[in-house]
């Protein structure tokens, strides 16, 4: 059962910790990628046999495929995922930024420029889950930003191996095409993905990060996946970009007495059915909202396929913090700094500002959580464990990169030179002063 505290007895550190990988994985991982870099494609065929059960001639699957998948998804959802990236789309457009010249003054011209990035690679999971949001969140506003290469990777699925005819079967009643979910090959038709390749896990990321015989080399790397993944991207983080380093999701919903606790529940548990180690919070000044919410939750978890899971994070990872009024409420919030946070109350827009700390905020009382997570136009792919203090959710604007540039005139040179030398001279940087003084009184 959910534990219920007062605001007094909050410690943040037992509600959001840091994901901690253990000294093993991490030396897996470093063993998986140096395999990748040293034998290329040859170990990923040995990893796809280990870890996913399949035996692959080719890793990358024909442009037709996804053509293919579009046929074979339930039409309905189809054009329902065509409303949400219509959705995205609109959104993520208004965050294209254009690069500027500050006006000529003496001689002195400054500007920057906005550059997209020009491979991307978005590794998107498979196995039991299936994730065409993901395709679409992180696709969208690659190409909103003009990356001119998106390539998707996924892990073929176990159960399917390939065993397919004419690269169509049926797993549990969901059409596969080539061993990938057709759900996810519909949106990365829909999002406009260049190349898919079928390679799951680190091996995966490493064959992005250093490319391989057939893998090209990618300049970012996007997109969830487990621990593994998430290590692997901590490791090669430098060699190329990642978005970040996402931790389980969470969510802290504010409330009062005036909310329903049916819908308190349903949010919050939302989250939990994503993992057991998601944490799950309420906020609220009301002690009976806590004890309303806290009966809710046990009887809405007997209704979910995964109530095992759900429950654990409940159990391990859920809390409502009872509060003396709304003001501490969001005191608390901002101190948790939660990736989703809804704000569940009368004339949410009146708490906007109080706000300080979150990915993503979720205004009202019928804005649920999931609405972001597939429709609504916002970006799902958003900082988790508190990070969200000095990071943001993913963006058109990392997929482009910033160059600066200057000119100096022969006259502005001479007039600044004098001082940037004495800049040079004060930190001991002889050559740095030469580089100046040398170009003085010289037409």
């Amino acid at each position: 059962m959910i534990r219920i505290i007062k605001a007094s007895e909050f410690e943040k550190d037992c509600i959001v910790k840091k994901t901690v990988t253990s000294t093993m994985q991490t030396s897996s991982v470093a063993m998986i990628i140096a395999n990748v870099i040293k034998r290329g494609d040859a170990a990923l065929h040995e990893y796809t046999e280990q870890f996913d059960d399949c035996t692959l001639n080719t890793f990358e699957l024909p442009a037709s495929v996804m053509d293919k998948a579009l046929e074979h998804v339930d039409q309905e959802f189809v054009k329902i995922m065509e409303k949400a990236a219509s959705n995205i789309e609109k959104f993520h457009r208004n965050q294209v930024q254009n690069g500027f010249d500050l006006p000529p003054e003496n001689g002195v011209i400054l500007g920057q420029k906005i550059t997209p990035i020009e491979r991307v690679g978005v590794y998107v999971p498979g196995g039991s889950a299936s994730y065409p949001s993901s395709v679409l969140m992180n696709t969208i506003p690659a190409k909103i930003a003009g990356v001119s290469e998106i390539i998707m990777i996924t892990p073929p699925s176990r159960k399917c191996g390939f065993n397919c005819v004419d690269g169509v079967c049926n797993i549990e009643g969901i059409k596969c095409v080539n061993g990938v979910d057709a759900r996810v090959l519909a949106a990365a038709k829909i999002a406009g993905v260049d190349r898919v390749f079928t390679i799951g896990g680190a091996q995966a990321i490493a064959a992005l990060a250093f490319g391989t015989e057939s893998v090209p080399r990618v300049d970012k790397i996007t997109g969830p996946g487990n621990s593994y993944v998430a290590e692997a991207k901590r490791q090669v983080f430098g060699i190329v970009g990642i978005d970040m380093i996402a931790g389980p999701s969470d969510i802290l919903v504010i409330a009062d007495s005036s909310t329903d606790p049916v819908l308190v529940a349903a949010d919050m548990l939302s989250q939990c059915e994503h993992g057991s180690d998601s944490p799950a919070i309420l906020v609220t000044n009301s002690k009976a909202l806590a004890e309303k919410v806290s009966r809710e939750i046990e009887s809405q978890l007997k209704e979910l396929p995964r109530e095992e899971i759900a429950r654990k994070a409940v159990d391990e990872h859920g809390i409502i913090i009872i509060t003396k009024s709304i003001n501490e409420s969001f005191d608390i919030s901002n101190d948790i700094a939660p990736e989703h946070l809804e704000i569940m109350l009368d004339e949410p827009f009146n708490y906007l500002d109080k706000v300080i700390n979150a990915g993503s905020v979720f205004l009202g009382k019928y804005s649920p959580e999931p609405l972001g997570d597939y429709y609504a136009g916002p970006n799902h792919t958003l900082p988790t464990s508190g990070t969200c203090r000095f990071s943001s959710p993913l963006s058109v604007e990392d997929f482009t990169k910033k160059t600066q540039y200057l000119y100096y005139s022969h006259d502005a040179l001479q007039e600044a030179g004098s001082d940037i030398v004495r800049f040079a001279e004060e930190e001991g940087l002889r050559a740095h002063a030469l580089s100046i003084s040398k170009r003085m009184d010289k037409k």
